[in-house]
């Protein structure tokens, strides 16, 4: 019987991969003052950004519930899917994954497979791809999630972000003391750890330097490793950036595969305007 996928928006996948793949995905919901939005549905990014800049009161997030999880599976069975692969936003800094783990040990009407991303945005996004990418060729959820952990394995993670202030905020940074970066007028270089947490690890003055030194981290990587790296550069609201570190990454690593994926209202809550990074890990289009 056929295998699905299902993940949240916080993947950030574009309509033509969820086409592609068949990708079931469940909105974040966000909320700005009063009003309650489904990210990407109900959302756009230039009313979101219009909010960051002109309301006091900062927006919040509401994880997918389980009732949409429920809806969204029970949907999947009576179109004939009896076993769901579903991959989600990192654990280490939402509780969502916990009460799905929960849900799914009672969930009946199919097997479930809980997968947890460890990460956001991109990484998250190039774990459903792949998935998608082994059920279409046949393969079975026992022999993709091993698959999606060796993926999640190699990949690395680096962002910089314009101030500290929505990160502490919103309690999504583990290492507080980090908090300095916001009086030096610096761009803290924050990563996941290896439980999915947002620590932070340096402090640069420019996003120039911060890209440099993520240039040097993915050198080490190639010079480490004898798999095809694929590299995704990720912007909140800094697309001329984004361009810009785009085209500089493929003319120095040429055997790097370069894309680009910008952050929604759900991440750039706590991350803010202007976050800049880059994701890098093995190429999962070589992954059999």
């Amino acid at each position: 019987m056929p295998t699905a996928i299902v993940t949240d928006t916080a993947s950030y996948l574009t309509s033509e991969q969820i086409k592609e793949f068949n990708i079931t995905v469940l909105p974040i919901t966000v909320i700005l003052g009063n009003k309650q939005y489904k990210e990407t549905e109900e959302l756009g990014l230039d009313k979101f950004y219009d909010y960051l800049k002109t309301e006091d009161e900062l927006p919040t997030t509401a994880q997918v519930s389980m009732g949409q999880i429920e809806e969204a599976y029970d949907r999947l069975v009576s179109e004939g899917y009896d076993k769901i692969i579903s991959i989600h936003l990192s654990s280490g800094i939402t509780s969502f994954m916990d009460n799905l783990r929960m849900f799914c040990k009672e969930y009946d009407k199919a097997e479930v497979f809980p997968f947890d991303s460890l990460v956001a945005s991109a990484g998250e996004a190039n774990l459903v791809l792949l998935a998608g990418k082994l059920v279409q060729e046949g393969q079975s959820p026992e022999d993709i999630v091993p698959k999606l952990k060796m993926l999640r394995d190699t990949m690395e993670v680096r962002f910089a972000v314009d101030n500290l202030n929505h990160l502490m905020r919103t309690g999504r940074l583990s290492n507080r003391s980090a908090i300095i970066g916001n009086l030096l007028n610096i761009k803290p270089m924050l990563t996941f750890d290896d439980e999915g947490k947002i620590i932070a690890i340096g402090k640069e003055r420019t996003m120039k330097r911060v890209f440099r030194l993520m240039c040097d981290k993915i050198q080490e990587t190639l010079d480490n490793v004898d798999y095809k790296v694929h590299a995704t550069i990720i912007d909140a609201n800094n697309q001329e950036l984004s361009d810009s570190w785009a085209q500089d990454l493929q003319e120095k690593f040429p055997n790097v595969r370069v894309t680009q994926s910008s952050l929604g209202p759900a991440i750039s809550v706590h991350t803010g305007e202007k976050t800049m990074g880059i994701i890098w890990e093995m190429d999962w289009q070589t992954v059999k």
